[in-house]
């Protein structure tokens, strides 16, 4: 495995792809941009910024694997600081905005973005301006993922060189990932599961990617096949839509998912039809990866990545790496503690047992039901509101619920909060109440709010 020591210049930045006249000609994305041209752009963005004074904060508001690698490299050299959002959205972006005010945007859509953002549109320098020997301190931040008003404080993660370049470094040498693979993917690159497994780990791989992102199962199927894809990188509801008749994929090596929790039934059916069992990837934005596990193993235990230290505190998983975010707060032995709950197995696995702080997963997605639920009190006539988690017979994701006492009507409560809350993020299931059971102590009395729930299904 890659071993990177502190400070160590060098040995942390020596796979990424030398500009030789092999690599300059190779596609990154197939049949689109070369490794060549996303130095160059990597090199043209450098040079625009320049021209601009003081300190340069970017939004990557694009989904274009090829400008996502070359803006990372113009940022390792220093030439600014890169935002990612969690969404394109005017909302999500109106929010990062006022937590991070950013001055320039590389946008897809440039007319969600926040009066007075400078767009900007990459073009091609001279690419020997990007020399791996000149990039930045590998452990200063240079990169910022917003996880946004609904997914839990802080709204921003900052990751250094090393925090993403170790984990893209191990994962290519774990999964013995290389030059020969292409990759296909149904994430965007904006998330940090989509910019490791669909830009980083194939850049440093010296991989190809298909350069779209694939949602819809007969599509996936159909391009996988088209071009011999080798590497398939999806979510457990895409795996879910998988499940078809005619799901057969032999070019395949490995397929990863993460996210969420794949549902076990949806992981059997793609091992029984394709041969290739899933593997999933555990972790989130701030910890970066912690462990795997493969669907073909059939256990529910996950095994820690070997170069990632974990323990029990108080039942909560608490781990220690070179990927976890600076703002994670560390005891005195450097472990950060994580909102899961955990119960440890033999021979360096534990079974993750549900969230401790929370927040849940909706649609892959993490939504701070605390967050949801004080949103809903600032609206108009809400006298009382309460936000719970409901389990689905549909995988192991949740259902947001919500109990709003109120004098609204359900279809105008949930058309207020479309304005303040992200479409995954807004209750799917809203009773309205005169008012809200609560204990003698003043706490809500959650068994029978559930039970107005449990009517329904019934």
């Amino acid at each position: 495995m890659t071993v990177v020591k502190k400070n160590s210049f060098d040995v942390l930045y020596k796979n990424i792809p030398v500009l030789s006249g092999k690599v300059s000609r190779k596609e990154f994305t197939l049949s689109g941009y070369t490794y060549g041209d996303v130095f160059a752009l990597a090199a043209g963005l450098k040079k625009k910024l320049a021209k601009r004074s003081g300190e340069k904060m970017l939004c990557l508001g694009t989904a274009n694997k090829a400008v996502t690698a070359a803006s990372i490299l113009a940022a390792l050299t220093g030439a600014c600081q890169l935002i990612l959002p969690h969404s394109f959205s005017a909302r999500a972006l109106t929010e990062m905005s006022e937590a991070t005010g950013f001055q320039f945007a590389i946008a897809d859509r440039p007319e969600e973005m926040p009066v007075g953002v400078d767009i900007i549109t990459p073009s091609p320098a001279d690419p020997g301006e990007i020399i791996p020997e000149r990039l930045i301190n590998p452990d200063k931040p240079f990169l910022r993922l917003f996880t946004g008003g609904s997914t839990g404080k802080p709204s921003v993660w900052s990751k250094s060189p090393r925090n993403l370049l170790i984990e893209a470094f191990y994962l290519k040498e774990k999964y013995a990932l290389c030059e020969n693979d292409l990759f296909v993917s149904t994430v965007p690159p904006y998330h940090i599961y989509g910019l490791l497994f669909s830009v980083l780990i194939p850049f440093v791989s010296r991989a190809c990617v298909l350069p779209d992102i694939y949602t819809f199962p007969q599509e996936i199927i159909s391009t996988v096949n088209k071009h011999k894809a080798s590497v398939l990188i999806s979510v457990p509801i895409h795996y879910r839509a998988l499940k078809v008749d005619n799901l057969s994929l032999p070019s395949l090596k490995a397929a990863f998912s993460s996210a969420g929790a794949l549902d076990r039934s949806d992981g059997l059916y793609f091992y029984k039809k394709t041969g290739l069992g899933i593997t999933e990837i555990y972790g989130s934005t701030e910890t970066g990866g912690i462990a795997s596990r493969c669907v073909s193993d059939k256990t529910e235990q996950w095994k820690a990545f070997d170069i990632v230290s974990w323990k029990l505190t108080g039942g909560r998983l608490s781990v220690k790496s070179d990927f976890t975010s600076l703002e994670m707060k560390r005891d005195q032995e450097g472990f950060c503690l994580t909102g899961d709950e955990a119960r440890e197995e033999k021979e360096n696995c534990f079974v993750l047992l549900g969230r401790a702080d929370g927040i849940v997963k909706v649609a892959g997605k993490r939504v701070d039901l605390l967050e949801v639920q004080n949103k809903i009190k600032t609206l108009p006539n809400i006298r009382d509101a309460y936000v719970m988690a409901l389990p689905t017979d549909k995988g192991r994701e949740s259902v947001i619920a919500a109990v709003v006492a109120c004098s609204l009507t359900e279809t105008l409560l949930r058309k207020l909060l479309m304005d303040k809350l992200e479409p995954y993020a807004v209750p799917r299931r809203v009773k309205i109440v005169p008012s809200i059971s609560r204990t003698a102590t003043g706490k809500i009395d959650r068994r029978r709010v559930e039970k107005l729930f449990v009517a329904d299904s019934m």
